[in-house]
């Protein structure tokens, strides 16, 4: 498709697309101070941890915060790798269900005409309304009154619902023509079989984001640990390196294996992101099926 001559997407490089590249690549390049941050601050030596004022980049960086981490980590009663294998059973076992759950209810909310299924859909989008801290103490009461304290459900449970997947995978079905579906019923397939072949492969974007979603909250959650989980052993990875300073008990010392714990806790948000990261952009660009 072109105008006047010149093409809207080309397929190599043109000079007309230097002025989109001035303001993109210092954008890019803004957007990434963050990331650059915490990877250099996790390699500075003290003196420069406490160096004021604040260096953004580490001059003389050092691996002996990662030494002391690990160290503390291996002086603890309870092995390091048992918070990594508790973080991840907790992490994989949500993603997986939550984005289930989000994307069977968002379905039957979409395509299922059903009472109370708007009503249903207002009071998911009303508890977007509610930050967690609001809800935690009757959080509190269901977990002891179910009898999941102090085990893995504990973790699981109290996270799998997601508002905001919710709404998100609901808007996207949205989108998806009708006809599709009823030209699936009329081959005969099923409520659930239209869900699985025909459905999910079109909203692969929303749930990679869903999935990301999931992933940062459960990856980085320590409410349930310091609230539902009195045993060490069953305690995660991110309550044991929020930990780190306290445990040490050198302040100074700690704040090197806090910034070295920040970046490990960082790396698998980034990784996931990256991987899933087209699935994210066809996301934010759909704007409906053709």
């Amino acid at each position: 498709m072109s105008y006047q001559g010149t093409k809207i997407n080309p397929a190599k490089f043109q000079r007309g697309q230097l002025k989109f590249y001035a303001i993109l690549i210092p954008l890019a390049l803004f957007m990434m101070l963050p990331i650059v941050f915490i990877i250099s601050h996790a390699f500075k030596p003290i003196d420069e941890l406490f160096a004021f004022p604040p260096r953004f980049f580490v001059q003389k960086p050092v691996l002996d915060n990662f030494r002391d981490l690990f160290f503390t980590t291996s002086t603890s009663g309870i092995p390091f790798s048992r918070f990594i294998f508790n973080s991840l059973v907790v992490t994989i076992l949500v993603m997986f269900l939550s984005v289930s759950i989000s994307a069977l209810a968002a379905y039957a909310m979409a395509k299922m005409k059903f009472k109370l299924s708007k009503v249903m859909f207002e009071v998911n989008t009303l508890a977007l309304m509610f930050v967690p801290i609001a809800v935690q103490i009757p959080r509190y009461l269901v977990v002891n009154e179910t009898g999941i304290l102090d085990t893995y459900l504990a973790h699981i449970l109290p996270l799998l619902a997601m508002p905001i997947g919710l709404f998100l995978l609901k808007q996207f079905i949205d989108q998806v023509p009708e006809e599709l579906k009823e030209a699936a019923i009329i081959d005969g397939a099923s409520e659930f079989t239209v869900f699985r072949k025909v459905m999910v492969p079109i909203i692969k974007p929303a749930l990679a984001t869903v999935a990301i979603l999931a992933f940062q909250a459960v990856w980085n959650n320590v409410e349930t640990s310091n609230y539902y989980v009195n045993d060490e052993s069953l305690k995660t990875l991110s309550f044991f390196m929020s930990t780190i300073v306290s445990s040490s008990g050198n302040t100074v010392a700690g704040q090197g294996m806090s910034a070295a714990a920040s970046l490990i806790m960082f790396v698998p948000n980034l990784i996931i992101f990256i991987l899933l990261q087209s699935k994210v952009m066809n996301t934010m660009a759909h704007s409906g099926l053709k």
